[in-house]
């Protein structure tokens, strides 16, 4: 290499530098903080009231939730209209209208991909949030990007910083250039329509009889009690049956507390295993019924379908030597029960519009075969074994 060729590779070296520290400051420049005016305000403004909205709509990438009240109740079109967790939107929006603004930065829109709000449907996009009101028409907008991480003093066990989110980049119109830095991460605002569901079920209380249907009808099974105190038995049990109370205690327990993770939608009965089910019918001392069905398993989860009715005693038989206060006393308490019985009626009687994804281990102690409520029997001796006593004497007659 000649020195003139040294000397203008030396000049080029010198003015790449430059101009990339001009474009590093530059950057530096544009992620600086703004004026942060709007440090302290409310992010959607003061005007934003939680009871204008209708619904809501949350999109990222190609995943979408659509939440929306319809009259009066929340509900969920990703999962066929399925009711949606009153609680959980109200404590949202409620959040949403109180969130305020900590920080200010100016972002170019090609900085975007770099805090996760990027347009489209790529890896960088934004979570989009839309706040409708009944007829559709947008009351706010939000642009989720990626947490605001905070780093401790502390190092972690593999020797990196710890850091947790305490925050969130956000823009508030997508074509604005101010992103706002708020105090909540809004983990809870994703696109998964099960984590929206009002997962409020049925409960079974004081069952008098259960039975299980199985497609192979040796495996099915009646179990009923006289009283809501008294023992199980095994209906139409065989002399050499006999059934084993600690089975029947965790049949009988199954139910009064169940859950269910999802709601399946656009699967036929074949699909689900629902068109060839075991059937399960639980009658309770209040007069209700319920007749359930179990489809076949799909990962930890059950194909179920419920229907509820019920059938209660509209009028109390008053009791001999009864005086009128006491008969006073007792129709009123009897009638704030039928009253608590219709409610519970009505409201149980909705979930058969649906199916349900139900976790195995929820069923697993009601869907036990005919000879799993058995008492074991006893080992009977092989007719061919030698007896023990045979065994010694012949031993001792070779010595």
């Amino acid at each position: 290499m000649t020195r003139k060729q040294l000397i203008i590779l030396l000049v080029l070296v010198v003015a790449l530098g430059g101009a990339a520290l001009l474009h590093f400051r530059e950057q530096s420049a544009s992620w600086s903080s703004a004026a942060n005016t709007a440090m302290g305000k409310k992010l959607l403004g003061d005007g934003f009231q939680v009871n204008d909205v209708a619904q809501i709509q949350i999109r990222r990438g190609t995943n979408e939730l659509d939440l929306s009240n319809t009259n009066g109740r929340w509900r969920v079109r990703q999962r066929a209209d399925y009711p949606a967790a009153f609680s959980q939107i109200s404590s949202l929006l409620l959040k949403l209208q109180g969130l305020k603004i900590v920080q200010t930065l100016q972002v170019a829109p090609s900085q975007r991909p770099e805090l996760d709000l990027a347009a489209g449907q790529g890896t960088n996009a934004a979570t989009v949030v839309e706040l409708c009101d009944a007829g559709g028409r947008p009351l706010r907008a939000l642009w989720l990007g990626k947490n605001h991480v905070a780093q401790g003093a502390q190092a972690s066990p593999e020797g990196e910083p710890e850091a947790w989110p305490d925050g969130r980049y956000v823009l508030t119109g997508s074509n604005s250039t101010t992103v706002a830095v708020i105090s909540d991460p809004l983990s809870e605002l994703n696109t998964q329509p099960n984590s929206w569901l009002d997962k409020t079920f049925f409960k079974i209380a004081k069952p008098r009889s259960i039975a299980v249907e199985y497609p192979k009808a040796t495996n099915s099974w009646q179990l009923v009690r006289s009283s809501e105190t008294g023992a199980w038995k095994l209906a139409d049990a065989k002399p050499d049956e006999k059934l084993d109370a600690s089975q029947a205690s965790e049949v009988a327990d199954a139910l009064s507390s169940p859950s269910f993770n999802d709601v399946a939608v656009g699967l036929t009965p074949a699909q689900t295993g629902l068109d060839d089910p075991t059937r399960v019918e639980i009658k309770t001392f209040d007069g209700f019924d319920y007749a359930m069905n179990v489809g076949r398993q799909t990962n930890d989860n059950d194909y179920f379908t419920v229907r509820v009715s019920g059938g209660f005693p509209q009028k109390r038989t008053p009791g001999e030597d009864e005086k009128p206060e006491q008969t006073k006393a007792l129709d009123a308490a009897f009638q704030a029960n039928l009253n608590k019985l219709r409610d519970q009626l009505a409201r149980e009687s909705a979930f058969s519009n649906w199916v349900y994804l139900v976790p195995n281990w929820t069923l697993d102690p009601l869907l036990k075969k005919r000879s799993q409520l058995l008492v074991a029997k006893p080992a009977t001796p092989e007719t061919n074994a030698v007896p023990a006593r045979a065994v010694s004497a012949a031993a001792a007659s070779k010595k």
